[in-house]
């Protein structure tokens, strides 16, 4: 069959495509491991290479459907027939002996590879970054948890109404839920250390200073309430940031962690916001004010 005129235009296309440096990737057969063998093709001319030293030439024939890579005297048995990779950018190869298929490997473009390469370091590091930044989110909420259940403790002892008491008592058992959970992402996390509790020491701090000072204060009934209060949506506004965070960092289980603690931090407040007439009633009892 004699070739048409479209032969060698496609020929020249498709060695302009291949021209360059490829990685050999082994994907089946009775090929050895592919370990440092690459091809270099340039024009209608190439070689499979074994490290920098070890090369076997071959010609480039176009043939019905692939493309031939036709190895030299003494190994003309051997062929390698091309065809483009799904991605665009690879080519998949069977390696031939006589006709008869030996194996099947894949092309990639070393220049192509190392590119990708350095797109995927860059994308684990930004993975890293972010998984870092949650980390610090979940630890900064947990001191916060942490300090708020010491501020329990001083307004349950400072707190003379029962029902107040009792209802104190039931959000410091929900705040000691929180905080358990937060542990737990911090240890799935692997961000429960020296840094973790660090925060948290000085949390605890921060919280018995406060709550020594409480105990000289007047009008503890309506400052407790009105600490609580402003507490409670500290901690809303922290657990809205963690949630979206870890749905950003694409860690659900501590978004649903964050949206479990702020749907009863939200509660609590609004428990709060319905008792200000009693806590003003229980200031001007306290100081002995008929209301």
């Amino acid at each position: 069959m004699r070739p048409t005129r479209e032969q060698p235009d496609a020929l020249a296309d498709l060695l302009l495509l291949l021209e360059g440096d490829w990685r050999v990737e082994r994907l089946g057969g009775l090929l050895p491991p592919m370990i440092g063998v690459w091809k270099r093709i340039g024009g209608d001319r190439g070689e499979t290479c074994v490290g920098p030293l070890l090369a076997w030439p071959f010609r480039l024939e176009r043939r019905e459907g692939h493309v031939a890579l036709v190895y030299l005297r003494p190994f003309s048995t051997f062929v390698d027939e091309l065809r483009p990779g799904p991605d665009g950018r690879s080519w998949l190869g069977r390696a031939t002996v006589g006709g008869r298929q030996l194996g099947r490997f894949r092309m990639t473009r070393i220049g192509e590879q190392a590119i990708k390469s350095d797109s995927e370091k860059g994308e684990s590091m930004e993975r890293d970054r972010m998984r870092s930044k949650l980390i610090e989110y979940v630890q900064n909420v947990h001191a916060l948890e942490q300090n708020v259940l010491l501020m329990l403790d001083s307004m349950i002892l400072t707190t003379r109404d029962e029902e107040i008491k009792d209802m104190l008592r039931r959000h410091k058992e929900e705040s000691r839920r929180q905080e358990q959970r937060l542990r737990g992402r911090l240890v799935a996390l692997r961000g429960f250390g020296l840094g973790s509790l660090s925060k948290d020491v000085s949390a605890i701090a921060a919280a018995q200073f406060k709550s020594i000072a409480d105990l000289w204060r007047s009008d503890k009934p309506i400052r407790n309430a009105r600490d609580a209060f402003v507490t409670e949506h500290l901690e809303i506004a922290a657990y809205e940031l963690l949630e979206r965070m870890a749905e950003r960092a694409g860690d659900e289980e501590t978004a649903e962690v964050a949206r479990e603690n702020r749907a009863e931090e939200e509660a609590m407040a609004g428990r709060i916001a319905a008792n200000w007439d009693r806590f003003l009633d229980l200031a001007l009892t306290e100081g002995g004010i008929r209301a």
